[in-house]
């Protein structure tokens, strides 16, 4: 999977990729790496339809069993017949999983795919009020979504900047957009290059952060020209790497009062390890793979290491993770937590349970708005 929002499956080839490169030897292993690489730079914002709806009844679902399909907590259900919303787990056998239908269209018998984002498409399915406005970067416009702050503070001076993570959409931010909206904030939810909606890069490739925190400073110039004079970060997975780049290197950074990151990548190497595992790939390779990518890239990985190399600017940070992210370890926050301090970091970190990469929220909406609103009035 992409190192992002959807969580981790595997690809077909990369099994048969291995035994090549263990019949093969170093040009085997070599050609593996490549493909990995390859992988890593291009995501894939389609999650395809993994999931079988088995039939519809009296305010329930029933899925074929799986892994996903039996998560905790409240997911978006998409499929032919749009985005639906259905609840916690009613029952389970060996082959189904039924769950509350509560919002959205009938699904229909068939393929569907769980969504972590159960609204769409834009802020107004929260009931927000919101502009569509265009951030200008060094590679050209970027789409955004400015949300207004509640009406007593209209004239808000503290913005909050959305990144959503690799292989996302700015329909992430949805889910947070109202804990943002109760905390006084106005919301700048942005695009970045690559990402489909805001320009590309020069390459065509993913820069893993090393370039896409541009397009974040970009946004934060914007909203430093519409009266912003503090920012809160907001970002999921890719987001906190895009994130920890224009904390330590953009010229804005001291603005940024408080920090809001769910399932961060904190730390590219260990990922691409768990990435690895999660392809069949030997250990070994890992290795290999991100030299591959250091090299067609121009990144430096050793960087996007924030436990041992912290950004400069370390403001007040809220981690929110789920203990079962296959995507991105879990043990990268939980060490945060524990480091931070002894770099003049303050950190405080909250776990959720039993739900896939960026699923926090989903397993408990109000324990995670409750988290970020409280975090923001106290670091405000």
């Amino acid at each position: 999977m992409s190192a992002v929002s959807q969580p981790a499956r595997p690809v077909p080839g990369i099994a048969a990729g291995v035994l090549a490169g263990a019949l093969g030897g170093a040009g085997g292993a070599v050609a593996v790496c490549w493909h990995y690489s390859t992988v890593l730079l291009h995501p894939s914002v389609d999650p395809g339809l993994p999931e079988r709806v088995l039939g519809t009844g009296d305010g329930t679902v029933e899925l074929a069993r799986t892994r996903l399909a039996g998560q905790p907590g409240v997911w978006g259900l998409r499929g032919p017949a749009g985005l639906s919303v259905v609840g916690p787990v009613r029952h389970r056998d060996r082959r189904r999983v039924v769950r509350e239908l509560r919002a959205g269209p009938f699904p229909e018998d068939g393929p569907a795919v769980l969504d972590a984002g159960p609204f769409d498409p834009d802020p107004g399915a929260r009931g927000l009020r919101f502009d569509d406005v265009v951030v200008p970067t060094e590679l050209g416009p970027a789409p955004a979504w400015r949300v207004h702050p509640p009406a007593p503070v209209a004239e808000g001076r503290t913005w909050a900047l959305c990144v959503h993570g690799r292989g996302g959409t700015r329909r992430e931010a949805l889910r947070i957009l109202p804990a943002l909206h109760a905390a006084g904030l106005t919301s700048l939810v942005v695009s970045y290059r690559g990402d489909g909606a805001a320009p590309p890069s020069p390459d065509g490739r993913s820069h893993l952060g090393d370039t896409e925190w541009r397009d974040v400073e970009a946004a934060a110039a914007y909203a430093a020209v519409h009266g912003a004079e503090r920012l809160v970060l907001v970002g999921w997975s890719m987001g906190a790497a895009v994130g920890g780049a224009f904390l330590d290197r953009s010229a804005h950074a001291g603005a940024v009062a408080a920090v809001v990151w769910d399932a961060p990548l904190l730390d590219w190497r260990r990922t691409l390890r768990r990435q690895a595992r999660n392809r069949a790939l030997p250990p070994s390779l890992a290795g290999l793979a991100g030299r591959v990518t250091e090299r067609r890239i121009g990144i430096d990985l050793e960087r996007f290491d924030l436990l041992r190399n912290p950004p400069a600017h370390r403001p007040p940070t809220l981690l929110l993770h789920s203990d079962g992210d296959t995507a991105v370890p879990v043990s990268l926050s939980r060490d945060l937590a524990t480091t931070a301090p002894g770099a003049g970091w303050p950190v405080t970190y909250r776990e959720f349970a039993g739900t896939e990469h960026t699923g926090s929220w989903n397993a408990d909406p109000e324990g995670y708005e409750a988290a970020v609103t409280g975090f923001l009035r106290a670091a405000l």
